[in-house]
């Protein structure tokens, strides 16, 4: 999404739609973890993340976009936060540490990825022993959902192309109204 349509982020339907708040809980994100919104743009999850890790914790808030990295700092400037830190990504890199994120949360991002297999090697990377990587996707299964088919993905699908990577889903909720939450760890 470009930034000049940054505000559809942050509209208020988004939490009837996507209900952030228990999507979130359901991360069990605790004090002092370090955890990245991939594809952050204006901050709508690091923004939310930053209690739940606390001061002992950080966020990295990463986006390709310059501009929404720009919007993102001016939120966390007026929310007071000293937890978040913007990074800017690549097409086939994270922007993150080595061996640092407990996890990694990616939401309506990896069926924009123009290169995964790249971006993903690059995340594996980032990820510190342990870690984790949450892909919320608009449930391909299910066309009632109302979203073009192409920003949709199936269980299955996201299965077997995370499992390129190394990575095994070890937990699935369908709770939210129209998206798969999905929390892979590393085999």
């Amino acid at each position: 999404m470009s930034y000049l349509g940054a505000d559809w982020l942050t509209r208020s339907e988004r939490i009837a739609e996507e209900q952030p708040e228990a999507m979130l809980d359901a991360l069990h994100i605790t004090p002092g973890m370090r955890v990245a919104d991939i594809g952050a743009g204006v901050g709508y999850h690091a923004l939310r993340m930053s209690p739940r890790v606390g001061s002992a914790g950080k966020v990295y808030a990463t986006d390709l976009q310059p501009e929404m990295l720009e919007l993102l700092g001016a939120a966390v400037r007026e929310a007071g936060l000293a937890n978040i830190e913007a990074v800017r990504s690549g097409e086939r890199s994270t922007g993150l540490p080595d061996a640092t994120i407990d996890l990694a949360l990616m939401v309506d991002v990896y069926h924009e990825l123009a290169e995964p297999a790249p971006f993903m090697r690059d995340l594996r990377r980032a990820l510190a022993p342990g870690g984790r990587v949450a892909l919320v996707e608009f449930r391909g299964e299910d066309p009632s959902v109302p979203i073009k088919e192409e920003h949709k993905m199936t269980v299955a699908q996201v299965d077997a192309e995370l499992a390129v990577y190394g990575l095994t889903r070890c937990e699935r909720h369908d709770f939210l109204p129209w998206q798969h939450l999905l929390i892979y760890c590393v085999r």
